[in-house]
């Protein structure tokens, strides 16, 4: 008798959870698609530990503490494994609002996940939205990522200084050192003196210009 009594009381949650489809979740696994040859079968105990976590993360919301895993109805378990779920409240008899259960879902989405080796993509709860990856923190901090890239500016602009004022040093250096003599300037004038082309007196060389020299010293022998 009370093994047909559970029974009854069984269906008739189930029943409630069928009409009650505002406060039930469609879920859907594809179990062989994310682990292929090592994909296990849905089955009785499959669905308790799918209970137990749905219970779980029930038992996170406030006011919900006492959340047992008799409270998670499952129903319309298809071989494709999906089905839907309600989360009841005996002491009130009605299903707890979809909000709630959706807060719990997604707080612990990510430990659900783990339960079955599955994600987001694979165990699917149709009526609520995938949980984004909680943000990665870089490896380097960004404030030593900025420091570096301003120093790094900071030396090629020493370098280039120092560069261009080692330029403007070989510059200088090959300027001319050693001021011209006037007097050379003038060694190669040619002069014109009625109408007799004379080369200036080369005074460094003791060179003398034949156009003024005596006949004299013109026969005098060196």
């Amino acid at each position: 008798m009370r093994q047909n009594n559970s029974i009854t009381q069984e269906h008739t949650r189930r029943s409630k959870a069928k009409a009650d489809g505002e406060n039930a979740f469609k879920v859907r696994l594809s179990i062989r698609t994310a682990l292929g040859d090592n994909a296990y079968a849905w089955d009785t105990n499959e669905e308790y530990l799918f209970k137990a976590m749905v219970a779980f993360s029930m038992r996170k919301v406030p006011n919900r503490e006492t959340t047992e895993i008799s409270h998670v109805l499952v129903c319309n378990v298809t071989q494709r494994v999906s089905f839907w779920f309600v989360v009841t409240d005996p002491l009130k008899n009605h299903t707890l609002p979809a909000v709630e259960v959706q807060t719990a879902i997604r707080m612990n989405r990510n430990r659900i996940n783990s339960a079955f080796f599955l994600n987001d993509q694979t165990l699917e709860f149709l009526k609520i939205p995938s949980t984004l990856a909680p943000p990665t923190d870089p490896s380097v901090p960004i404030w030593i990522i900025i420091f570096g890239v301003i120093f790094c500016i900071v030396i090629v602009a020493v370098v280039l200084l120092i560069l261009s004022g080692i330029r403007q040093r070989r510059r200088m250096s090959k300027g001319p050192t050693e001021v011209d003599d006037p007097e050379d300037k003038c060694e190669n004038t040619i002069t014109i003196e009625n109408g007799i082309p004379c080369d200036p007196l080369d005074t460094k060389g003791g060179h003398v210009n034949d156009a003024f020299m005596t006949e004299d010293e013109r026969l005098t022998p060196l």
